[in-house]
Parts: C-alpha cells; sequence; structure tokens
C-alpha cells in the first residue's frame, strides 16, 4: 500500500498547525441536493480561477467545452457502484434485530466491511440474515457472521458465500448506497439506480460514486471530442469511507480510508506524452486527482500502479499530475474540502464555498460542479 499523509514536498511548519476548524463552514440544509440536475449536463459550474481577476465565474457544465482547449485530456474514473447498500435480521437465539449495512471495502473473496446500524446490537459470532432471509432460493438468499466490531459502527462480515456467488447474491439483494446525507431524508428509489452512475461506469467495486463524473452525457462527450479534447479511464474504487468526517483536532492525526485504484501502463504512458506536448491533465473527481498523485513520481511522470492508495492530500502538498480539477462542492471539515484547498487555496476556496451559497449551488453527491485551477506559486 502506498501511505498517503504529503511527507516530501510540503511545508510541515505550515502542516503542524492546521486545525480542521480551517475548513469548518456553514451549509443550511436547503443547499444539499437530494435529486440530481436533469439533464445531467444541465448543472450549474464554478469556475475558479486563483491568478486571475475576479476568480469566481459562474457558469454551466455544459461550458466546460469552451473552458478546455484542443489537445486537453479529462482523466475520468470508470469504477462501478454496485448494489452495497444491504437490509437484514440480527439472529441471536430467538432474539431478532434489523440492522442496516452499507458494504464498503472487500477484505477477500467472502468477507465484507461494512458500517451497520445500528452497530451496538452487533457482537462477534453474530448471525444476519440479510436479503430474503431463508428463502430456498441462492440469488435470495444472503447470509453473515459478525467476525469483528470496530470503532464508528464499523464491522466485519463473513458472508456464507464467496467469489461470483457472493457478488450475485449481493446483486440480488443490495440497493444503491446513497450517501448519509441523503439517505437520511429520503430512501433510495429506483431513479438512483441510473442516477447515482455515470454513463461510462465498467468496473464493478465502488460503495460511493465519483461524484463529479455524474454530469457527463454522450451529448457533452461528443461536443467536447469535436473541440479536440480527449479523455482517459483510470479505476479507483470509491469507498464509504469518502464520507467519514474529520473528528481530531489537528488536520493531521487524521488517518485516512484506503481505496484501490489501477492506472494501467497505456493510460501512464498517455498522460507522459500528452504532458509533454503541453497538453494539460483535467481530474474529473477527488478520486483520480488521489489516484493520478498516488501514481506520480517526483519529476511529475505518471508510472503504472495497482492497488490501495490512502494518499491524504492537504494544503501545502505540491500537485504533481493535475493541471485542473472538475469537482462538486464537498461537505465541511471533510478531507475532500481539504484537498480542493490544497489545490486552489484555503482562502480562495472558502471565497468561493461562500459565493457558492449565497448563489444557491446545489452541495454534494447530486449537486452541481466546480472547475478549478491552481492557486499561485505564491500559495
Amino acid at each position: 500500500m502506498k501511505r498517503g499523509p504529503p511527507q516530501a514536498g510540503t511545508d510541515r511548519a505550515f502542516e503542524a498547525t492546521m486545525r480542521t476548524d480551517n475548513f469548518d463552514f456553514e451549509l443550511p440544509e436547503n443547499r444539499i441536493a437530494l435529486r440530481p440536475a436533469s439533464p445531467r449536463d444541465a448543472a450549474r459550474m464554478l469556475v475558479v480561477t486563483p491568478r486571475r481577476s475576479p476568480p469566481l465565474r459562474d457558469c454551466g457544465v455544459r461550458d466546460l467545452v469552451n473552458e478546455l482547449e484542443p489537445g486537453d485530456v479529462l482523466v475520468l474514473n470508470d469504477t462501478r457502484v454496485i448494489p452495497a447498500a444491504l437490509e437484514g435480521v440480527r439472529v441471536r437465539g430467538e432474539a431478532r434485530a434489523r440492522i442496516l449495512a452499507n458494504l464498503h471495502r472487500r477484505v477477500d473473496a467472502s468477507r465484507w466491511r461494512a458500517f451497520a446500524r445500528p452497530a451496538r446490537r452487533l457482537e462477534p459470532e453474530d448471525r444476519i440474515q440479510f436479503g430474503h432471509g431463508g428463502s430456498a432460493c441462492l440469488a435470495g438468499k444472503l447470509d453473515a457472521t459478525v467476525i469483528a466490531r470496530f470503532d464508528g459502527g464499523e464491522v466485519e462480515l463473513a458472508f456464507d458465500l464467496a467469489g461470483p456467488d457472493l457478488d450475485l447474491a449481493i446483486a440480488a439483494s443490495g440497493g444503491m448506497p446513497l450517501p448519509p446525507y441523503i439517505a437520511a431524508r429520503r430512501g433510495s428509489d429506483a431513479r438512483d439506480v441510473s442516477d447515482y452512475q455515470t454513463v461510462y461506469a465498467r468496473n464493478d467495486g465502488a460503495v460511493a460514486a465519483p461524484t463529479a463524473g455524474l454530469h457527463f452525457t454522450d451529448d457533452l462527450f461528443s461536443a467536447l471530442e469535436a473541440r479536440g479534447i480527449e479523455r482517459l479511464f483510470l479505476t479507483l474504487h470509491v469507498g464509504a469511507g469518502t464520507f467519514l468526517p474529520v473528528k481530531s483536532g489537528a488536520v493531521l492525526d487524521h488517518r485516512m480510508h484506503a481505496e484501490w485504484g489501477e492506472v494501467t501502463g497505456a493510460a501512464a504512458a498517455k498522460l507522459n506524452e500528452k504532458r509533454a506536448r503541453g497538453s494539460r491533465i483535467v481530474a474529473v473527481g477527488t478520486t483520480v486527482a488521489r489516484l493520478l498523485e498516488t501514481a506520480a513520481h517526483k519529476d511529475g511522470r505518471v508510472h503504472a500502479y495497482r492497488g490501495e492508495t490512502d494518499i491524504f492530500i492537504v494544503p501545502g502538498h505540491r500537485f504533481r499530475a493535475v493541471d485542473a480539477l472538475m469537482t462538486n462542492f464537498h461537505l465541511p471539515r471533510s478531507t475532500l474540502f481539504m484537498l480542493v484547498s490544497a489545490f486552489s487555496g484555503l482562502a480562495t476556496m472558502q471565497q468561493a464555498y461562500a459565493h457558492a451559497i449565497a448563489s444557491g449551488y446545489r452541495f454534494y453527491s447530486y449537486g452541481d460542479a466546480s472547475l478549478l485551477w491552481p492557486k499561485s506559486d505564491a500559495g
């Protein structure tokens, strides 16, 4: 595993003084989007250019065509969200209890880590019947044993099935794992099956969507291609840990969650070739930015990479492989807001988010987009 907290190429004195409170802000509940824009590319997009005056411009996602130049490369995450939200019944002798579990990280062929609610009702050796419980149909039967319970409502489950059989059973029994700030206000439904999936998703494994990619449509891709803007795909299986708040007072005391990703040799070679020709690399989403920075060496060249990454990008990080970043609006005190602050500058992003809130932008997974350009070298 490539460890994440940035150490080389950062201002360690500055890092040591960073407090989580620096990344806090007030967000009215009515700014949280419960449904996406329709069509997807009708969403708004705030363009943030720290090196220009004024630094903020109100645009739309469809304006991305004119914001980029021929030869620029959009890098997208082609992970596919699996139906990782499970509902079941804990069985302990004659006692029964309803349990909700969101799978978030596969351990091996039969075991998953999950966030369970209410986790206090679970102990090691408990049995949980998910899906249709005792059905004789294999696709409807999904039973598991609790192996361990951890902090934060996390448990490890060992399923009776393994490999492809387990995958089929999860697909038959599970629902779309909506983020907690949406799930707390409404249940998932048939619309989410398509809404919470990018149009280019192809590699199963994520339990949360790479939400910046939700804005793209076939028509938008056609317009970008006509302008000479290329696209390239990487894979990072987004985990539910992306929604975990930073609870520590000091930023660097936070332990970053790990996610599995892959940059193929062909993709790395293409990126290096394009950058050598002066093309700009535009990461679509923080997942792409994290994976590219994981795979990039000190000289800025991207190398093939396959494995887990827990890279934690905070102000002070020197970006090596990303020239622009398209992303949604993130939670206060989150690692994702810290990442965008590292890219465009904390003061600039505080200004951008204040503008977005005042101007009615929609936040989080189903919300509007931003196109971020890097801060000046001076900071």
